[in-house]
């Protein structure tokens, strides 16, 4: 696992520049995929971009992607659950068309010649045939892959990963939790790390940034506390442990029993504008995340008010700036014979995924611990086949 969270506030004005597929320059090397590839073409040419919507690097967007059914087995996912993740996602898509840039990329399925329109399709009958299964308790059709493959068209996702040419079938699989932690509302010996909360936005006036100037070894040396230069500036929402602090920053979500017997979900907010960087450790990283009081799980999001209720099981985060956003995706697991297939969806982002072309992180659920956790994870597989599924058209009957 990694740090898989960023803003999704910074970069907006700049994504508005880069929805296209400008110039940037090539990433040396080439992607090296099995099968027939067409030639090499300058309209192929994709260029990733990151979260606050700078180029990056340019790929032939037609070696990522091919036409594949799905193999004859049974699909795992829980429904009930994938229902509830796949509405809030096509909600946000409906709400926020006009001032999130993500909901309006086809990003690099694009090439292959996948519209938004169609995405929207995708859920939209997703989210029928679930409810129509479920309400009148007949078997789930989404987990049978005659029924997608016969009503969907499955694009497998090969993996472009320049700091490995030889990953060149599957996708890197990572999971993550939401972890349940003890907390104080007020600082003690134990809980002395506190999760801050920003003031709240006020329309029609521009935001104090001033918690931008701040790293965080700044804050963890005290500076929002009583003596502190910037104390009452934030508002301290929970005491933790160390590690349960650190635990709160790399999941993006935590689950805290205060030692009173009330309980509470904190999910990230706004952070100090500062990047993550890679190889250096979490204890020793700048960049600092506030969080804000939530009633849900919440994946990705432009706005803390606005973010994506998700479902552990059935939610992958993912690079949303460019495979994109509510892409409904079936992952199969190798290991065994048979394979095993699992349906979800990319309702979640970090700080891994700017760009990704070759890695998917998969919610595993709520933990206590760590050790309940890792009985878990040591399940699940570290590398899969990924497969993007796009409902196809109806057909006339004239057709």
């Amino acid at each position: 696992m990694g740090f898989r969270w960023m803003s999704t506030t910074g970069f907006l004005s700049g994504l508005l520049l880069v929805l296209g597929c400008q110039a940037a320059t090539v990433l040396p090397g080439t992607l090296k995929t099995p099968g027939k590839v067409p030639p090499f073409a300058p309209r192929s040419l994709y260029t990733t971009i990151d979260e606050f919507g700078q180029p990056q690097f340019q790929v032939d967007g037609r070696k990522l992607f091919r036409d594949r059914p799905l193999p004859p087995h049974r699909i795992s996912t829980v429904p009930i659950k994938l229902l509830q993740v796949l509405r809030s996602t096509r909600q946000y898509f409906q709400d926020f068309s006009e001032t999130d840039p993500i909901t309006q990329r086809e990003g690099i399925l694009g090439i292959q010649g996948v519209t938004l329109p169609q995405v929207l399709d995708t859920l939209d009958f997703m989210i029928a045939t679930l409810t129509e299964d479920i309400s009148r308790k007949r078997p789930i059709r989404l987990q049978d892959p005659a029924f997608i493959n016969q009503h969907f068209r499955v694009i497998q996702w090969l993996p472009h990963n320049p700091r490995n040419p030889n990953q060149t079938e599957e996708l890197r699989l990572t999971n993550y939790a939401v972890f349940t932690h003890r907390g104080s509302h007020t600082p003690t010996q134990t809980y002395n790390t506190a999760l801050y909360a920003l003031p709240p936005r006020v329309s029609n006036q521009p935001e104090d940034r001033f918690y931008q100037q701040l790293t965080k070894q700044q804050v963890l040396a005290g500076i929002f506390e009583p003596g502190g230069a910037l104390h009452g500036r934030v508002q301290p929402l929970a005491y933790l442990t160390r590690a349960a602090f650190e635990d709160a920053l790399m999941q993006g979500t935590i689950l805290v029993e205060f030692t009173d017997g009330s309980r509470a979900f904190f999910n990230v907010d706004r952070n100090n504008g500062l990047p993550f960087v890679k190889g250096v450790s979490p204890y020793e990283q700048q960049r600092y995340w506030y969080f804000r009081q939530v009633a849900a799980i919440k994946g990705y999001g432009s706005t803390i008010e606005n973010k994506i209720n998700i479902e552990p099981e059935v939610t992958f985060a993912g690079d949303v700036w460019n495979i994109g956003l509510g892409r409904v995706v079936v992952i199969e697991d190798r290991r065994g014979k048979p394979p095993q297939l699992r349906l979800g969806v990319i309702a979640d982002t970090g700080g891994a995924f700017a760009p990704n072309l070759y890695q998917l992180d998969f919610l595993a659920g709520i933990f206590r611990d760590r050790p309940t956790y890792q009985a878990v994870a040591r399940q699940l597989p570290n590398y899969v086949r990924a497969y993007i599924l796009i409902k196809k058209p109806v057909k006339s009957r004239n057709q």
